[in-house]
């Protein structure tokens, strides 16, 4: 019974370190930016095209 309870409470004390882990490294997925514009990674926002 004892170690039933430190199993169940290890668990429990690990899962949200491994949620995190799993969000570790990520960047923003999708930017949307309005028409005639587009992302910039370098400023990390939306710049307008120049078109020739």
């Amino acid at each position: 019974m004892t170690f039933r309870i430190a199993l169940t409470t290890l668990a429990l004390a690990l899962a949200p370190v491994a949620s995190l882990a799993q969000c570790l490294g990520h960047d923003q997925k999708a930017q949307s930016c309005a028409a005639g514009h587009a992302w910039d990674d370098a400023t990390k926002s939306c710049v307008k095209q120049i078109t020739s």
